[in-house]
């Protein structure tokens, strides 16, 4: 029975299931034969094609030639039938994955066989060519500041205040501080027994000072003076050289002090402050009497992981600090962060180490006729250190020895600092690799001495520090205009700055800092 839907009558074509059974339809059994001898032979893709026009557009034929010519099983279920063309496909896909992950896989292992051979040749080649060049050697004098030469090593900066102090000054340039008599130097006897008794050698060269002659030695006055404006004229120096390391050594006999004082000798690098940092190594604010350093950052540089028994001093503590919701913070923490704007520290407070002695700074210090402070800052080796040795009797040996030999002209019979010898620092701040604080937080900063008065910190106090003086005048202004012979006590008497900084070795470094 010919099937009426297919359009073309010209050639009769058996149903699907005639096909099966092998009935023929309305054609002859030559051409029946001659079908099925078609079907057996088509191999390639121009017998499929004659095979196909033989259908005459038959779907059904169609579809039973394509299977048995691409040798797809006819007998599968209907609903689960698999194709075996899929079939193909996927193993040709599977195998294409294959390759494309041992493509990877050996891409991978070649990219760490690399590495792993880069770092092969770094150790070798660190074996061979050593190791870096680094400032761990011993301490060289890089500058003294000292005698008539001392205002050469500073720029005077003139001007108001900084805007962040807002001392109730006017900082004067050098010709103008020399006229006024606030900035000079002067040569004054020798005191040989400032350092008490010694059993040194008469002709021992490392214990003589060059700059001495006729039995006096030279030292620097730095003060200030009244205005009829108001605002005392005053001196800040800034350091014609900058520091990203060093041991700075200061030999002072008088410093600043009482009420509405605020003297300071720093390091910083000002146009870049926060970012470039600041270490205050001597600071006063009216009446105080413990020695301190400061440390002033950007966000990610705290205290926090200092060892117990390193150093002989405390921190310094923060309380009624108020909160952003206006409430005021009870809670007493130590100022161990050093980053400006910690929160539940004063603002700008930083992170302060404070001496355990009451008397190594103002008044009581000046009584014992100064003493020598020490900032050493170390980055490769990991820390900052400070010290203050008060009476200048109880400097150290070896620093004794350092000072007096600092200006030898001959370098050899300058004696070299070995701070590992002095003692334990009352102020101990780890820094760089491994720390809580990087290295890079304090760079190319200068020293800095300066004279301010009130201000924002002395001024704030004034009412706290100054009790009676504040019932008296009113403000620390007002206090400051009145020129009291309190003012008198207001200067810097220096015998020298020395500063040195370790000589460039090639040594390793373990992972705390050893060498």
């Amino acid at each position: 029975m010919a099937f009426s839907t297919y359009p073309s009558e010209s050639t009769p074509l058996t149903s699907p299931s005639s096909y099966q059974s092998g009935s023929s339809i309305a054609s002859s059994d030559d051409s029946k034969d001659a079908l099925n001898t078609k079907y057996d032979e088509f191999e390639d893709e121009d017998k499929l094609a004659r095979k196909l026009l033989a259908c005459n557009g038959n779907v059904e034929l169609e579809s039973i030639v394509m299977r048995r010519s691409l040798d797809i099983s006819f007998h599968a279920p209907k609903g689960g039938r698999v194709s075996q063309l899929n079939k193909s496909k996927s193993r040709r896909s599977l195998k294409e994955d294959q390759s494309l992950f041992q493509k990877m896989f050996t891409m991978i292992s070649l990219a760490l066989l690399g590495l792993l051979t880069i770092f092969v040749l770094l150790q070798v080649s660190s074996l061979i060519v050593g190791p870096p060049s680094q400032p761990v050697g011993p301490y060289q004098l890089v500058e003294a500041q000292e005698g008539d030469q001392f205002f050469d090593k500073y720029d005077f900066y003139i001007g108001k205040d900084s805007a962040g102090s807002k001392g109730y000054v006017n900082y004067v340039s050098r010709d103008e501080a020399v006229e006024l008599g606030i900035a000079n130097v002067t040569w004054e006897d020798i005191d040989p027994y400032i350092f008490g008794l010694h059993n040194d050698t008469k002709g021992d060269e490392s214990n003589t000072r060059q700059d001495e002659k006729a039995g006096k030695e030279p030292f620097v006055y730095m003060s200030t003076s009244s205005t009829a404006e108001g605002p005392r004229n005053s001196i800040r120096l800034e350091g014609l050289h900058r520091f990203n390391r060093g041991l700075f050594i200061l030999d002072l006999r008088h410093m600043p002090a009482g009420c509405a004082t605020w003297p300071a000798y720093w390091l910083t690098d000002e146009p870049n402050w926060p970012v470039n940092g600041e270490i205050d190594i001597l600071e006063g604010v009216n009446g105080q009497t413990r020695s301190k350093t400061a440390m002033h950052s950007t966000k990610g540089c705290d205290m926090n992981d200092v060892p117990l028994g390193i150093m002989t001093g405390n921190w310094d503590t923060a309380v009624g600090v108020p909160k952003q919701n206006g409430d005021i913070d009870t809670t007493r923490r130590e100022a161990r962060d050093c980053f400006v704007y910690a929160e539940h520290q004063w603002l700008n407070q930083g992170c302060v180490a404070t001496h355990n002695q009451k008397d190594t700074l103002g008044a009581p210090l000046n009584k014992k006729g100064g003493g020598v402070f020490v900032l050493e800052w170390d980055p490769i080796n990991r820390f900052v250190k400070s010290w203050v040795f008060s009476p200048h009797t109880a400097v150290p040996d070896n620093l004794r020895r350092t000072l007096q030999s600092a200006n030898n002209k001959d370098a050899v019979n300058r004696v070299r600092p070995d701070p590992i010898t002095w003692g334990l620092p009352y102020a101990y701040f780890p820094i760089g690799k491994g720390t809580n604080c990087e290295a890079d937080h304090f760079r190319n900063m200068h020293l800095i001495f300066n004279i301010a008065l009130c201000g924002t910190v002395a001024g704030n106090r004034f009412f706290m520090d100054c009790p009676d003086l504040k019932a008296k005048y009113g403000s620390c202004h007002n206090y400051v205009n009145a020129d009291t012979p309190a003012m008198d006590e207001v200067y810097w008497k220096i015998r020298g700055v020395y500063i040195y900084e370790r000589e460039w070795k090639r040594e390793w470094i373990d992972d705390i800092g050893n060498y």
